[in-house]
């Protein structure tokens, strides 16, 4: 599989920018877990001058090696691309979705009683 050419200006800009942003978080999250380039790159089996480039913002990274790198810093790949992490919510028990879907089918007046009721109950 061969990589793309950005076919426009906007796309190459697009890239520039991920690689700058990569490049960044990926030095911020070093210099957190006090490593060298050199411990990163051979976490992430790149050899330390290509890491170098990549932590500057001189190249993107294959999607395998943003892979390798995030686990290697202990963060994700969209964290490293500049999207914060957000974990999904818990699930709700078996339960609780019971008692919504039958709170949902009640006149309003009773959804309020039991409303009362739940607070009082804490």
């Amino acid at each position: 599989m061969s990589a793309q050419l950005p076919e426009s200006p906007e796309d190459e800009q697009l890239l520039d920018n991920l690689a700058s942003t990569i490049g960044t978080q990926a030095r911020a999250a070093r210099m957190r877990l006090l490593l060298t380039q050199a411990d990163v790159a051979q976490k992430v089996g790149l050899v330390p001058a290509v890491y170098g480039r990549l932590e500057r913002g001189r190249m993107l990274p294959s999607v395998r090696t943003l892979h390798r790198l995030a686990t290697a810093l202990g963060t994700s790949p969209d964290s490293l691309m500049g999207h914060p992490f957000r974990p999904e919510p818990p699930a709700d028990s078996p339960s609780v979705r019971l008692l919504v879907q039958q709170v949902r089918r009640l006149h309003p007046r009773r959804v309020k009683a039991v409303l009362h009721l739940v607070l009082s109950m804490r």
